[in-house]
């Protein structure tokens, strides 16, 4: 007996350049209504032609690396470091070298075990929650969060683990971006507890550290402790690569904040735990991958999709309330401007007219793709306002930080 299940689709209602829409099926077809549930027998061959369904929009992502008032670059403190003392406790060239675009070539992977990409060095959160949603995979780092995406397209991993949300820094537009830009699917969430640890080379005291390495949100995160100290806190690429640095140049004065994980790694000592201001520190991070999941009702599951609608007042309001009245909670709602074509002309009739922002709604709500209410939602969002709707992934609820 065949189970019902419900694909993972794109539609778009009129044609949309700048969101990459053109090879997405047009609504001229004249039906009058489309029905989203199928057998389950049906969903592995219609998985075949996603992708060609999921066509991204080609739009450029912004390089939006944080920046923190007083905080200065790395680069100019690393110049008066020179050719200091290198670090003698651990052997830093075993640990696995970051991919970069160059490598990004074939798979070296032989299948023995999950690969699972994240931006960073050995040590930082992305590893961990790498390692929480697969404990026994091979974690690999990259260079940059773009990186991580392309080495899943192509095939050089199997999943990527992608910070997506803070519960004190907010979102990571960034990745947002690049979540319509490429061609993957959210296979899962991971909650992890941040712990901010101070590190210091061996024997040092917490008082004669003078400067403190980290990435900028982490130091903001960190400010009152900071403060306290009366550091110089100096801007770096990631925690793990703060981390890195203090080992490597030998400088008693200088200090990182990072993950215990990487005091482990690059033979540090934790000279303070949990020094973040805000004690309920949790990230979010999402694990792509090549192919959906397959929905089930079996556990709670989250939906995430990425729309546009058209022009009109209370246009946002109608679309939100057709999940409220079939109880579906949503979780998160995120907006971002259209990058290539931000503006569109709006008609005030008698009072003229002007240019408004247009916007991608990215929303998350908690209802599996396999229950009719979720497909029926969709359906009718796509039918009467969406302009554009893609499903970016249905998948299991991590409710345990």
């Amino acid at each position: 007996m065949a189970l019902k299940g419900a694909a993972l689709w794109v539609c778009a209602r009129n044609p949309c350049s700048d969101l990459g829409t053109s090879d997405l099926d047009s609504r001229n077809s004249g039906a009058a209504s489309i029905s989203f549930k199928f057998d389950l027998e049906k969903f592995s061959r219609e998985c075949c032609s996603l992708g060609a369904l999921t066509q991204q929009a080609t739009t450029p992502v912004e390089d939006e690396k944080p920046r923190v008032p007083g905080v200065e670059s790395s680069g100019a403190i690393a110049r008066t470091w020179g050719n200091e003392s290198r670090g003698l406790h651990k052997d830093l060239y075993l640990l696995p070298k970051p991919l970069s675009a160059n490598d990004l070539t074939s798979s070296p992977s032989d299948g023995s075990k999950v690969r699972v990409a994240y931006q960073g060095l050995p040590g930082a959160y992305s590893e961990a929650a790498a390692l929480k949603a697969y404990p026994k995979c091979e974690p690999v780092p990259c260079d940059q969060f773009e990186e991580a995406f392309k080495a899943v397209e192509l095939w050089l991993v199997d999943k990527a683990a992608i910070p997506i949300e803070n519960s004190v820094g907010g979102s990571i537009h960034r990745n947002y971006d690049l979540l319509l830009r490429h061609r993957l699917h959210i296979v899962g969430e991971v909650q992890l507890q941040v712990n901010h640890c101070l590190l210091g080379l061996p024997g040092v005291r917490k008082e004669e550290i003078r400067n403190v390495l980290s990435h900028p949100m982490a130091l903001a995160q960190c400010d009152m402790v900071l403060n306290e100290l009366g550091v110089l806190s100096v801007s770096a690429h990631d925690t793990a690569g703060a981390a890195q640095m203090v080992s490597s140049t030998g400088l008693r004065e200088s200090g990182a904040i990072a993950s215990a994980r990487a005091a482990e790694i690059y033979g540090l000592e934790i000279l303070a735990e949990n020094i973040q201001d805000d004690g309920n520190n949790i990230t979010r991070f999402l694990i792509l991958g090549r192919e959906p999941v397959i929905p089930g009702t079996d556990r709670p599951y989250k939906t995430s999709i990425v729309f546009t609608l058209e022009e009109g007042p209370g246009e946002l309001f109608k679309a939100l309330s057709l999940f409220a009245m079939r109880s579906i909670n949503l979780s998160k709602i995120e907006s971002r401007p259209q990058k290539q074509h931000p503006l569109r002309l709006v008609d005030y009739s008698n009072e003229g007219s002007t240019k408004d922002f247009d916007y991608l709604f990215f929303i998350d709500f908690e209802a599996s793709m396999a229950e009719p209410r979720a497909q029926n939602a969709l359906g009718h969002l796509q039918q009467e306002f969406a302009r554009f709707l893609r499903v970016l992934g249905c998948y299991p609820i991590d409710t345990v930080p």
